[in-house]
């Protein structure tokens, strides 16, 4: 399993695109269920399909040329030659979207309605897609030195110099990551608050996985010599921690906005200061302000508290214990995971406030 017997199913026909394939079917599926628990008009999600789908694979095309167009400026019309490889699925993302908004637009549907049928179904395609990467042996990490960890699934072989290296399986873990984000997003999309959160907490889910594994794998885009899969993640994540605020200050104009804001600075600053002590102490100080803010402008937020204080103390003993190894540790891992925590946080408080108001009127 460590190396895949053939790229091909048979004949010329690869696996990935059979995954592909079968990731949008299952996506199809999906999303004409909620087509008819949404009731929304026949065939919608049928009519998606056949419009993001050429819409994804144009944009995923346009986004890897852009990312490395002084290789396609040499020779433009290898911009056409998308089956020797090229794509990016933030790309599709991106080219789907607009593509979605157009069609909202046209047949006056909601597009955030549209959005959140789409949201399941993409993610599941996406963490069946990444197994192309391993028929094709590609997108993997650094050299894995350790024997104990030199086993597939956590590593896969790859032929450098006419032997066989293990190497990190980053194609595994996103579509493991992907796999639990799906499940998420399926099990609550009915206890959802407002239409278009299925899909924002789609780009927020994905997004925190995408940053982790975006840091093992040694095929990256760089734009400024930063990983720019890594720019975008964390772009979407603030993105969606501003929608979440956005709503929550009209509720509540002062209180619990600033402490809720305090805590989605302190998330997503903690990576960014890692490595230094100056860092550390700012991200101390943070801690310290955000759980003042809680103590005074929510009335003492219980569940938040026990969270942000259990984190500080986590925080804490990997420092103490640690030092600069904390940056090269599961912590890591950690950091990336617990932003989605933060970001819920803000959403719990709106929820609970439209709620409070609610039992007011």
């Amino acid at each position: 399993m460590a190396i895949p017997y053939s790229r091909f199913v048979a004949f010329n026909i690869t696996w990935y695109s059979v995954l592909i394939i079968a990731g949008i079917l299952l996506a199809l599926f999906l999303g004409t269920r909620e087509e008819k628990r949404l009731d929304l008009p026949k065939d919608t999600m049928l009519n998606i399909v056949l419009i993001t789908v050429p819409a994804g694979i144009i944009g995923s095309r346009i986004y890897y040329v852009l990312m490395e167009l002084d290789q396609y400026i040499a020779d433009p019309v290898s911009i056409l030659y998308i089956w020797k490889g090229g794509v990016a699925i933030y790309g599709a993302v991106i080219g789907g979207v607009l593509s979605l908004w157009i069609y909202s637009r046209v047949k006056k549907i909601s597009f955030a309605t549209l959005l959140d049928i789409v949201a399941p179904g993409l993610i599941l395609a996406q963490a069946i897609g990444r197994w192309g990467n391993y028929f094709n042996r590609e997108a993997y990490g650094p050299v894995i030195t350790n024997v104990f960890w030199q086993f597939f699934p956590a590593g896969v072989l790859i032929q450098e110099g006419g032997v066989q290296v293990w190497h990190v399986a980053t194609f595994f873990y996103e579509s493991m990551w992907n796999l639990a984000v799906f499940a998420v997003l399926w099990l609550t999309r009915k206890r959802m608050k407002r239409r278009g959160d299925v899909f924002l907490w789609y780009m927020a889910l994905y997004a925190c996985g995408r940053y982790l594994v975006e840091q093992l794998r040694t095929d990256s885009l760089y734009l400024l010599d930063m990983r720019v899969s890594q720019m975008l993640s964390l772009l979407l994540c603030v993105a969606v921690a501003v929608v979440f605020l956005v709503r929550l200050y009209p509720v509540n104009r002062r209180r619990p906005f600033a402490a809720y804001t305090l805590l989605c600075f302190l998330a997503f600053l903690r990576p960014l200061l890692a490595g230094s002590l100056p860092g550390v102490i700012i991200t101390i100080a943070l801690y310290v302000v955000g759980i003042g803010g809680l103590l005074l402008f929510t009335g003492a937020d219980w569940p938040v508290l026990c969270w942000v204080g259990a984190d500080l103390l986590v925080y804490l003993m990997l420092w103490i214990f640690g030092g600069q190894w904390l940056w090269q540790s599961p912590y890591f891992i950690y950091l990336g995971i617990s932003v989605a925590v933060y970001l819920w946080m803000p959403y719990r408080a709106l929820h609970e406030e439209t709620q409070n108001a609610g039992h007011s009127a």
